[in-house]
């Protein structure tokens, strides 16, 4: 008798963490290490900086539907290679070409953001609930988490081999091209797209446990939804407006944490120290609220995450050259709670409505979160170039973690019985 196969599902999750540590690592976290030096050579304003953030997170945003689309119609590996490719053309260009600040708006902008949309959260998830239902919140968390580890890695890294080479950050943009060729060739060997592809079941659990009630039958659904029946409930659009506000406080961050502490009188090897911390605050977090998303309500794990962001705000604002550790303490807190917030979003989403549906349902939730919240990095140099700082800024995100809070209370996990549209009327039983 041929020995039985092992489940690959424990191994894919594997592959998705690493994809995601290249693909988001290197054109984001590194990218915001680069463009600080780009900024200076190509004489870019604050505000500037932050549009190409912007910018990026809008095509993150527009291009989810696409994505969804492609891993209906292609497949999940086919659309982690388009993202390698794209981000890797954009890499080249910017390493070798770009000049002008309009360059970098269009490059980083428009292709990165694309790339990326292409390359991490919709496939990486989608992957993560197709394979996993018992152990999905874990390994959700576990799989999200890499872009933690590779902002912490290669933040100060990149840093400082821009700094010893001069500030030549046309450098920094070739290691990221070379980064995407090592993407596109894992994701062409190792993604799978099914465990049915493979023929295994979900969690790798046979039929029979398969059937048998657990824990998870109370948080996450057996219904076939489709993506047409979830859009008519009211807790998708809460949930989504819950993950704009947890998004937008992160997007703000990245693009002006570093400038704000180098402003306060930190120096720029430790500021830089500040957004590696934030990134492995982000690992934290989504590991956190992904094990939490298995155990607990999905509400309850979010307001937890949420609330963080009322501490690690007010630590934002209160930081000085002299108080460097209240201002790493903020980096991280900042970090922990969207990347807790977005385990629980993601995985609320598959639990409530089913791996059937999820890959529009992402897409969807993709395109409001980063079309809305991506302002934050314009509204961040807004800010700063009408006030000389960045408190306000601060101050907004805990006013948006508050109404995050208000949103997802109210996104109790839908029932079947509420697909039927409104003033469709039941018969009447004798």
């Amino acid at each position: 008798m041929p020995e039985k196969q092992k489940f690959y599902g424990w191994k894919l999750v594997a592959v998705l963490f690493i994809l995601d540590f290249i693909n988001m690592g290197f054109p984001y976290y590194g990218g915001s290490i680069i463009n600080g030096y780009m900024m200076h050579e190509l004489t870019m304003s604050r505000s500037t900086l932050g549009l190409g953030f912007t910018i990026l997170n809008l095509f993150v945003g527009f291009a989810a539907i696409v994505v969804a689309m492609s891993i209906v119609k292609y497949g999940i590996r086919t659309t982690f290679i388009i993202g390698s490719v794209l981000i890797g053309l954009n890499a080249l260009f910017l390493g070798f070409y770009a000049s002008k600040p309009w360059h970098y708006l269009v490059a980083f902008g428009v292709v990165n953001g694309t790339g990326m949309s292409f390359g991490t959260l919709v496939p990486t998830a989608t992957g993560v609930t197709r394979w996993f239902r018992r152990y999905r919140g874990r390994m959700m968390g576990l799989a999200l988490s890499a872009s933690g580890i590779s902002g912490f890695a290669l933040s100060p890294l990149l840093d400082k081999m821009l700094r010893s080479g001069g500030g030549n950050w046309h450098v920094g943009w070739r290691i990221v091209a070379c980064a995407m060729v090592v993407s596109g060739l894992i994701a062409f060997f190792f993604v799978k797209e099914s465990p049915e592809s493979m023929g295994q079941a979900v969690d790798g659990l046979p039929a029979e446990q398969q059937a048998q009630p657990s824990r998870t039958d109370a948080l996450a659904t057996k219904h076939p939804w489709t993506a047409g029946e979830a859009y008519r409930t009211s807790a998708y659009w809460l949930i989504a407006i819950a993950g704009i506000v947890a998004t937008f406080p992160y997007f703000l961050f990245i693009a002006h944490w570093v400038e704000n502490l180098r402003g306060i009188g930190i120096t720029p090897a430790r500021a830089s120290w500040g957004l590696s911390l934030l990134t492995i605050g982000t690992l934290v977090g989504r590991w956190l609220g992904g094990v939490l998303m298995d155990y607990l309500n999905a509400r309850l794990a979010f307001v937890l995450g949420v609330s963080i962001y009322f501490v690690s705000s007010y630590l934002a604002v209160v930081s000085r050259a002299d108080t460097l550790v209240l201002a790493y303490i903020a980096s991280v807190l900042q970090g922990v709670a969207y990347g807790w917030t977005y385990s629980c979003a993601n995985t609320m989403t598959a639990h409530y409505y089913g791996p059937q549906a999820f890959p529009k349902l992402n897409g969807t939730y993709i395109l409001l979160t980063s079309c809305c919240a991506s302002p934050a990095g314009y509204v961040g140099g807004r800010i700063f170039d009408l006030y000389g700082s960045y408190a306000k800024s601060f101050e907004l995100n805990a006013l948006l973690a508050a109404i995050g809070i208000l949103a997802v209370i109210f996104a109790a996990m839908p029932s079947p019985r509420e697909k039927v549209p409104v003033g469709v009327t039941q018969p009447e039983v004798a």
